[in-house]
């Protein structure tokens, strides 16, 4: 049985960052368990940095 958990990120959150690390085309291929941990992994990372950023725009 497979885990099952509720996205943090919006769908078109998840497809801006596949798109923009280079996986999209096997999201659209496979879905989104067909990427790689380490895919999944650069995703979460791109995103913290995103909303890091966003968190500094804001200070200002």
């Amino acid at each position: 049985m497979g885990r099952r958990s509720r996205s943090m990120m919006s769908d078109s959150l998840k497809e801006e960052i596949a798109k923009e690390l280079g996986f999209y085309d096997k999201v659209e291929k496979d879905g989104w368990g067909g990427i790689t941990t380490r895919d999944a992994g650069n995703m979460v990372k791109r995103a913290i940095q995103m909303a890091e950023e966003q968190m500094v725009k804001n200070q200002k």
